[in-house]
């Protein structure tokens, strides 16, 4: 067994040889501690040694040497200004102070050992509200397939959603949100991006409008309606849109603009205004209102859809679970059959 040294104690006493008046005082003061200067593996060393009060033991426990055990020892004597262990007629025993670090120092350690230690990264097991920024008519397009998947792997997400706005990136580096879905023009330093999928855009006009009496598709008859759009926001000033981009074709030059797709979805269905969408959001409305979808008779500028996020996401493994989900949701939008819609025809959904 090997032997732990023991030391003469001295009571600290005043000249006089008695106690001085603050000398509890003092004791019961705590002194600040600076980590920096402490190897915290002493911590290791203190714990096993608190458990087998023996050096031998101790060493052989965390897989040190008794010397090096016993030196261990001597620095946390110094560490803690106190003797921890001392001998007894039958051993080894712990000091008050060392009692009181027997009890302290697991919930200590193990505070550590949790706070290095792998999250648990099972979807089940996850509890979050995750903000999307994205359009209005995305969010009819990707969150009936998302959120079913989402409710079936991992039931404490909640999606929550924002519109896309001036400083949407500026919110995803903050943590406003989570991620973006929309239009990127370029990938700023700092972001990444994945492509979901590409849409044309299409004509919504009432099931019944005169326009499809005919036939339809006329660019001369097409050129004479009055249109709706979705009100631009600001847009971000680094590359995301607020919403679908400005077409320059339009025969419109005096819009009615409103602030939401819907809203202009159902004023389509009650006049012979006209609405143009991407064709995935089309085909969503017309299984909801009496609208139809037509055609352009020249080509529009396709949407390109793209996700977005920070990097402070990017090698998170939930978030990077939570993106696969995202991108299989999209990808089974992409691969869905949207409405075979020939040009110079319409599909009269009501």
């Amino acid at each position: 067994m090997q032997t732990i040294r023991t030391m003469n104690v001295q009571h600290l006493s005043s000249p006089s040889g008695t106690e001085g008046p603050d000398a509890g005082h003092r004791g019961a003061q705590s002194r600040t501690v600076n980590l920096a200067g402490i190897d915290l593996n002493l911590l290791v060393a203190l714990e096993a040694l608190l458990a087998e009060r023996n050096v031998t033991y101790a060493a052989n426990r965390i897989g040190l040497s008794q010397p090096a055990m016993s030196r261990a020892l001597g620095r946390l004597r110094g560490l803690f200004n106190d003797e921890l262990l001392v001998r007894s007629s039958s051993g080894f025993v712990l000091t008050a102070r060392a009692e009181q670090l027997a009890a302290e120092l697991p919930r200590a350690l193990n505070g550590l050992r949790c706070l290095l230690a792998t999250r648990d990264t099972t979807p089940e097991t996850w509890a979050a509200t995750v903000s999307i920024a994205m359009s209005d008519h995305q969010s009819l397009v990707l969150l009936p397939g998302l959120l079913p998947r989402l409710r079936a792997r991992a039931p404490g997400v909640d999606i929550t959603t924002a519109p896309l706005g001036d400083g949407v990136l500026r919110d995803l580096e903050g943590g406003d949100a989570d991620f973006a879905i929309g239009q990127l023009r370029s990938t700023p330093f700092g972001f990444y991006r994945r492509n979901l999928y590409v849409d044309p855009f299409v004509h919504l006009l009432r099931s019944g409008h005169p326009v499809l009496r005919d036939g339809g598709g006329a660019p001369d008859r097409i050129a004479g309606l009055r249109q709706v759009v979705i009100a631009p926001g600001a847009g971000d000033r680094t590359g995301l849109l607020h919403d679908m981009p400005i077409l320059p074709d339009l025969p419109d030059r005096n819009p009615l603009a409103v602030q939401d797709t819907m809203t202009a979805a159902m004023v389509v269905a009650e006049t012979d205004l006209m609405l143009t969408v991407p064709r995935r959001t089309a085909v969503r409305i017309a299984g909801m209102l009496p609208v139809a979808i037509l055609e352009p008779p020249s080509p529009l500028p396709d949407y390109a859809v793209s996700l977005v996020w920070h990097e402070r996401h990017h090698r998170d493994p939930r978030f990077t679970w939570l993106r696969s989900e995202l991108i299989a949701a999209a990808m089974a939008v992409a691969n869905a059959k949207a409405g075979e819609v020939k040009s110079g025809s319409c599909l009269d959904a009501a």
